[in-house]
């Protein structure tokens, strides 16, 4: 399955097989289509991409990140990723790994160059802010469908002039800082246009537009930008993303502990 940087990656090419029998439920269509949406975005393998992450507060102040991005399709199981941060250098050399599962807690590593240690993410603290962004370290790994279940909501137009669907998911695992999320993925092509998400008092937290789609190895569509804003806080984060790599080859080993410390 695929994270929201692939999507979510966060969610991809095909026609939904929807059931034609009247009595499929919101629950079991929202199923589907979240089913169908994993199911088109597969066979990829390995991808690597540059990313520029911009900070910005409430007073409009920006602060600017560069971080090398790489991913692992893993058959059977969560994705695997790694963030390598460039610049600026109070963070170069910072690099989180990251190994996602279904309702399993995902393992997460934080690798710290200024005391040259690997640290474990605990479970309990997935909800908090990655490196000071408005991206929760939840929000990073790769979003399996079982991590959730599932209502449909209904069709509306949203973002540049798209149909979509929207569908209503319900975090299963442990941890989460969010009651629900509620996505919106385009008719034709079942990419993730936008998704809110609801902290734990069922308030409105966030909201996350992907911006500019173009396709890649004739099959794969990956959004130029993401950009995640806080409601509540009145700051956001942009990821920028350039030069995806679907050609360069990964292996299993490039994703561990001791890969965190070579990456330089």
């Amino acid at each position: 399955m695929k994270s929201i940087i692939t999507c979510a990656t966060a969610m991809i090419v095909g026609v939904l097989p929807f059931q034609t029998a009247l009595a499929q439920s919101p629950e079991e269509k929202g199923l589907e289509i979240a089913t169908a949406t994993n199911e088109r975005d597969s066979g990829w393998n390995h991808v690597i991409a540059d990313m520029e992450m911009i900070l910005k507060n409430r007073a409009g102040k920006e602060s600017r990140r560069k971080i090398s991005f790489r991913q692992l399709e893993v058959d059977g199981d969560g994705d695997k990723s790694l963030s390598l941060f460039l610049e600026p250098r109070d963070v170069t050399g910072t690099a989180m790994l990251t190994f996602s599962h279904g309702l399993e807690p995902d393992d997460q590593w934080l690798y710290l160059p200024s005391i040259k240690r690997v640290k474990r993410i605990s479970s309990k603290n997935k909800s908090g802010p990655f490196m000071g962004s408005e991206f929760a370290f939840e929000d990073l790994g790769s979003q399996e469908v079982e991590k959730f279940s599932y209502k449909f909501v209904g069709e509306e137009a949203c973002g540049e002039s798209f149909e979509c669907y929207v569908i209503e998911r319900l975090p299963q695992y442990e941890s989460s800082g969010y009651t629900r999320q509620i996505a919106w993925i385009d008719k034709e092509h079942y990419r993730s246009i936008k998704i809110e998400y609801y902290d734990r008092k069922n308030s409105l937290l966030k909201t996350l537009d992907f911006i500019g789609y173009n396709e890649y190895a004739e099959k794969y569509w990956r959004a130029d930008r993401y950009e995640m804003m806080n409601h509540q806080t009145g700051k956001s984060t942009s990821l920028l993303w350039t030069n995806y790599d679907f050609e360069r080859d990964l292996k299993d080993s490039d994703f561990n502990q001791k890969a965190l410390k070579r990456l330089l």
